[in-house]
């Protein structure tokens, strides 16, 4: 797909974009976007997959000048160095951070303090704020303002990869210093604003190495060995494996597979018995980060939810393929997780017990992970049956799957 920009002789703002046969200019795309809005079919991301196009090219077409009553939505596109801007967030005071993969959505408020870059890693240890940036991935980025159904405009720094698919995602909320915004903006405002995205075609996920080629004795003796979690990426790198197969080959006691709804299970004891939590979602270009308690637990539809102050997660439990009892040793004592994968393969969301380096595990956390369903005892979610007369709780859960959980709209 690629987006080509001019400006007519009138000053509007005109280009093509190309997907394949079809053909469509900046203007159509903004009134296609208006008119989903007006009409409540969800999100930017939702919105753009419908139309086609990559959640990018989308924001992209509102760059520009053109007349207002043809979008709610202005976009201005934002120049690196990425690590300035992040640093440059801090201003803007109490935020929503927002990152996301195809199956799960975490939304953390807080402010970005203590930022900072080696290579092209970041991080951002604000407390409420925990992010992993890895900048690599990082391509575009806009500031975005929207004017809202009830009347509000609701501002937010978008970033994203080249393939045009969101990293990470910024909300302004009631508490934000808004005399920050235009000053943030005007630091890193890109000089071209033509209405343009090129979109490039990302490598797959690395295919599987056949297990007869993998020394599994060794790997496993290296796994028996690790002090600690973080050295398990670097020991999958070693050894040439991916995450699932590295669970499948792990030590005996080491990892186990468990039934799909053990995350709803996870969560809700924790709620329940008031056990923290550290909730790992990401992406190729952040990895975002809940550490605490979780309280309110609600499944609606194909959505597994938390909908407290400060945190939401929204986890579409019909997506996990496959998950995991893991235990890994550190220096500290054994570390167990959760692990949920798509089928594909992809991480999902990771879960850990609340704990710092130095720290030994609580051994609240480890009982509940030990009380989770194994596969084939059940606690999966059940299926709405396709067509056919509907009982008032399957027809319920018909009517979530079609409107899904939304807090910020974009």
């Amino acid at each position: 797909m690629t987006l080509m920009a001019s400006e007519s002789s009138s000053g509007a703002a005109s280009a093509l974009t190309t997907d394949g046969d079809r053909t469509t200019d900046p203007r159509a795309l903004r009134l296609a976007f208006a008119e989903a809005r007006r009409a409540g079919r969800g999100r930017h991301r939702d919105i753009a997959e419908r139309l086609g196009l990559s959640e990018a090219a989308l924001v992209a077409a509102h760059c520009g000048a053109w007349p207002v009553v043809e979008s709610p939505l202005r976009a201005r596109r934002l120049q690196g160095p990425w690590p300035e801007l992040v640093a440059a967030v801090e201003s803007l005071g109490e935020v929503m951070a927002l990152t996301r993969n195809d199956g799960c959505v975490h939304e953390k408020t807080g402010v970005y303090r203590r930022t900072s870059v080696n290579g092209t890693v970041g991080l951002v240890l604000g407390g409420a704020i925990d992010l992993r940036l890895f900048y690599r991935a990082w391509s575009a980025a806009w500031a975005v303002e929207e004017l809202l159904a009830d009347g509000q405009v609701q501002r937010s720094l978008q970033a994203f990869d080249a393939a045009g698919q969101a990293v990470h995602k910024i909300f302004l909320r009631p508490a934000s210093d808004l005399t920050a915004w235009e000053p943030l903006i005007a630091a890193h405002l890109a000089a071209d604003q033509r209405p343009g995205f090129e979109a490039e075609a990302l490598p797959g996920p690395a295919t599987d190495r056949p297990d007869a080629e993998i020394d599994v004795a060794t790997f496993q003796a290296e796994w028996r060995a690790l002090q600690d979690t973080h050295a398990f990426f670097g020991l999958l790198q070693r050894h040439g494996l991916g995450r699932v197969q590295a669970l499948r080959l792990a030590p005996p006691g080491h990892s186990r597979r468990l039934a799909t709804g053990a995350a709803h299970a996870l969560l809700r004891a924790a709620a329940d018995q008031g056990t923290g939590v550290m909730v790992f979602v990401g992406n190729p270009g952040v990895i975002q980060i809940h550490s605490g308690p979780v309280q309110r637990v609600e499944r609606m539809g194909p959505w597994l939810n938390v909908l407290d102050p400060g945190f939401n997660l929204h986890l579409r439990e019909d997506l996990i393929d496959q998950a995991w009892w893991v235990a890994k040793p550190t220096a500290d004592g054994p570390v167990h997780s959760l692990e949920l994968f798509d089928a594909a393969g992809q991480t999902l969301a990771m879960c850990f017990g609340v704990r710092k380096p130095g720290q030994v595990e609580d051994a609240a956390w480890a009982a509940l992970l030990d009380s989770l369903p194994g596969l084939g005892e059940g606690g999966a979610p059940q299926p709405v049956p396709p067509g056919g007369d509907l009982s008032p709780t399957d027809a319920q859960r018909a009517a979530a799957r079609a409107a899904p959980i939304r807090t910020e709209t974009a």
